[in-house]
């Protein structure tokens, strides 16, 4: 069901599933990419990076890159014409290391040349004279006053407590583990890049793949000492994110270098620079105890998790409160003691990744459910459905839960679907696949669940809104819809869902939706499961105060737009074209979702998010428990997206958040030993590839929201995070092992 109509409906509105004017080129390889950016007198950038995880710089000596042919600029920290510091939410970063590095990979100095390979090579004969200093690099570690400090004021990013009922209950049926989940990464396929041109007002013009263009333009124009109006962003082509681009890269250092050689200059990072050159998922320590009635009903939950956040804050704070705020899950709990740390450490920077701490959350409280279950002898979804919540029922932090939680409806219909058969002889259908490790001996099958809850769009009281500006104008005799909006595309499909709702809207099939840049209000970030929510919300919004005004000009209130006619009830009141006659008509809108609090500091409790989305999974996994390789023969998924408004997007989303929840599970870690990355290259950190991603059976649950813009709910999201726990306890189930780590490795089930 859905809670609201809209105006009319097209060939291509919303509901349908109309081609992205992107995809055709993109999987032709005709897109252009921020990495393909170029400009007249274009110079290249370039980034020394410190090799260490913690040192103090004692002398860096600039001689032999400013001697280096073709050389234009070579700068350090000195250069920063700004603000020195910069941060999506605390800006303790430095653009330029000063007088210290916190992390191996850190900028310590700028070049650029007229070539990029003479960019590297200058780069690379800075002398940097370090006092090298013993990292910090253990999560737990850095909570003990005892341990160096990172930063000048401690270790300790944020505390979130979460005190719900009596925090002494008690209960007959006690299950007590500890989890932990390796650092994740995006593994977007287009690197870090981007374009700075000068301009003769003396500012810049930025041409960068982002997540948030406003949250960019603020930082940079700080750093470079400039009024916001004269830097100016435009969304290039970005190519992925799952959040590893909503913090600044090279923004700010690309424009350094255009502004003190005069000349375009371009910055693109390598694979391996990338690695350095952005944040990723928080490794996490959890401790659970969960205590139920011999019911299996939940009585209390206790919980302890700690993020390991790095070198530098990034939205580290953020995370955590997402962490213990969803912490005990899609579940019913009457007493609640749970506290979520956030800490630096001189591992790589972490801040936001597709789950946003509720990854971390989710794979500790299934793997307790399982366990619980296993204790009572229940099935393991009964258990989940008997503590499932339900709508007036209340979260940790005392929020009450509105609009449809249909929990147990998603576990059954994942559980209810048929199970694939038995595995052939098809090498392919084993676990090492054609590598011909096996053939069918010591191979074992098993079955899990998992099921999660996410927050959609941004929390605790922060004034989470969108800009759009909408145009009807006639153009070659048809009247037209310009959309323009600072929403960054990142893949996710908002350029058609904004060209959808303004046909929706507005009865006009020819939308065209303009280039995102920093000449109209934020959007905000495409982050959070949100640009559809909240921008798509401005979109029909300002569409719909476009149509107030045409049918005050015709005077008819009563009429609808249609198939670019003015329409009442008796039929065509005025051609479009005819309307506007008397000069096109533009509109801007900034539109807010319902208002969010803060969290009491002292107990949690507050109404921290605008609205949660849920998805299950049931996943089925075959097991060699000879040599601990582990195939997933198929994933049966089922969420409730409130509206599709692109129904075919809707089930790309949920089956690429899956395939990223299954990398998690069985092998995607970026390796950090010492403070330092050990594996920064796709041959080393490994991602499915299409032979890895099984079959999906997806069922989609359209239950409107009736706060949200067509009742829809955030989509991205939610089959990230409870695809990793329903995988690992399908590998569980197979091997009887307790397997309390994710990535699950070969020596996790062999013993080796």
């Amino acid at each position: 069901m859905t809670t609201t109509t809209p105006a009319t409906v097209t060939s291509s509105g919303i509901g349908t599933s109309p081609l992205r004017p992107d995809g055709t080129l993109k999987v032709t390889g005709e897109f252009a990419f921020s990495s393909d950016l170029w400009a007249d007198r274009m110079l290249w950038g370039a980034t020394l990076r410190s090799p260490h995880p913690r040192a103090r710089i004692l002398r860096i000596d600039l001689t032999g890159a400013v001697a280096t042919t073709g050389v234009h600029a070579v700068l350090t920290a000195e250069d920063v014409p700004g603000h020195k510091r910069y941060g999506l939410e605390h800006r303790d970063q430095p653009v330029l290391a000063m007088g210290q590095v916190r992390y191996a990979g850190e900028p310590v100095a700028i070049v650029a040349a007229d070539h990029p390979e003479t960019a590297r090579r200058a780069a690379a004969r800075i002398v940097v004279e370090y006092e090298v200093l013993p990292p910090v690099v253990d999560g737990e570690a850095a909570l003990d006053p005892a341990t160096d400090k990172v930063h000048d004021a401690g270790n300790l990013l944020r505390h979130v407590p979460i005190r719900k009922g009596d925090p002494a209950a008690t209960a007959p049926v006690v299950v007590t583990g500890e989890y932990e989940v390796g650092m994740q990464d995006q593994a977007f396929l287009g690197p870090e890049s981007g374009l700075a041109i000068p301009a003769e007002d003396g500012g810049v013009d930025l041409f960068i793949a982002t997540q948030w263009l406003h949250g960019d333009l603020g930082q940079v124009a700080d750093c470079l000492g400039l009024p916001p109006e004269k830097v100016r962003l435009s969304l290039a082509g970005v190519g992925g994110a799952f959040g590893g681009r909503e913090d600044v890269s090279m923004q700010v250092h690309a424009c350094m270098l255009a502004l003190h050689t005069g000349r375009p200059v371009k910055m693109v990072y390598s694979r391996e620079e990338s690695f350095f050159g952005h944040v990723h998922r928080h490794p996490a320590r959890l401790a659970y105890e969960h205590g139920a009635d011999e019911d299996g009903r939940l009585v209390y939950v206790r919980a302890r998790i700690v993020l390991d956040g790095g070198a530098y804050a990034s939205t580290s704070m953020a995370v955590v409160a997402n962490a213990t705020t969803l912490g005990i899950g899609p579940y019913r709990v009457p007493n609640v003691t749970m506290d979520g740390y956030a800490v630096y450490t001189n591992n790589p920077p972490c801040g936001a990744m597709r789950g946003f701490g509720a990854v971390q959350a989710c794979f500790a409280y299934e793997s307790q459910m399982d366990r619980l279950a296993e204790r009572l002898g229940l099935d393991p979804v009964e258990l989940r459905a008997r503590n499932a919540i339900e709508p007036g029922d209340t979260m940790p932090t005392g929020q009450v839960v509105e609009g449809p939680a249909p929990v147990a409806e998603l576990l059954r219909l994942v559980r209810d679907r048929p199970l694939p058969g038995a595995t052939g002889d098809d090498l392919r259908e084993l676990p090492g696949g054609v590598a011909n490790t096996t053939h069918g001996e010591g191979v074992r099958r098993g079955v899990g669940y998992g099921i999660g809850i996410k927050n959609v769009g941004f929390s605790e009281g922060f004034d989470d809104y969108s800009t759009a500006r909408v145009r009807l104008e006639v153009v070659g005799g048809e009247p037209a819809v310009v959309v323009h909006t600072a929403a960054a595309e990142v893949g996710q499909g908002l350029v058609t869902v904004q060209a959808q709702i303004a046909r929706t809207e507005l009865g006009v099939e020819q939308v065209t939706v303009a280039t995102a840049d920093t000449s109209v209000g934020s959007a905000g970030s495409s982050s959070a499961s949100r640009q559809t929510y909240v921008t798509g919300g401005a979109v029909r919004a300002a569409c719909a105060a476009v149509r107030d005004e045409v049918l005050r000009r015709v005077g008819r209130t009563d009429a609808t737009l249609e198939g670019g006619r003015v329409v009442a009830a008796e039929g065509v009141v005025a051609d479009l074209v005819d309307v506007l006659a008397a000069g096109p008509i533009e509109r801007t809108v900034e539109w807010r979702h319902r208002p969010t609090s803060p969290l009491d500091p002292a107990t949690g409790q507050g109404d921290a998010h605008v609205q949660y989305a849920f998805a299950a999974h049931r996943a089925v996994v075959d097991v060699d428990v000879d040599l601990g390789l582990v195939r997933v023969v198929e994933i049966a998924t089922a969420q409730d997206v409130g509206r599709a408004l692109h129904p075919q997007s809707v089930r790309g989303q949920i089956a690429g958040g899956t395939a990223q929840g299954l990398g998690l599970a069985v092998m995607e870690e970026i390796q950090v030993v010492d403070g330092k990355i050990r594996n920064p290259s796709f041959t080393d950190y490994l991602i499915p590839t299409i032979l890895d991603v099984p079959p999906m059976r997806i069922d989609v649950l359209e239950l409107g929201d009736p706060s949200a813009p067509y009742g829809l709910r955030g989509v991205g999201e939610p089959p990230t995070i409870s695809s990793t726990p329903a995988i690992v306890a399908a590998i569980r189930a197979a091997t009887g092992l307790p397997l309390k780590r994710v990535p699950v490795r070969p020596e996790h089930l062999t013993g080796t």
